[in-house]
């Protein structure tokens, strides 16, 4: 299985029809292939990754709620 980071900052307000497009015009690849995309947003704690299960898209979210490198959790931020 080949894993392609999609470097830059992608508007994480596609979904599947929108995120395999950007893998065939931009980038000129197979989203069919077997592969991972994964796309990074403006913000560094969320992330999509697409993948073709033979069957049909996959799309994952991940917003990343810890400090990855110490383990420490992230307090809420409320909005006032």
């Amino acid at each position: 299985m080949k894993i392609y980071l999609i470097c830059g900052k992608t508007d994480l307000r596609k979904g599947i029809d929108g995120l395999a497009a950007l893998v065939t015009e931009a980038f000129s690849l197979d989203a069919y292939d077997n592969a991972i995309f994964l796309f990074c947003g403006t913000r560094s704690d969320r992330f999509k990754a697409l993948y073709w299960d033979k069957t049909g898209f996959v799309l994952y979210y991940k917003r990343i709620e810890t400090d990855a490198f110490s383990g420490r959790e992230i307090r809420a931020r409320s909005k006032r």
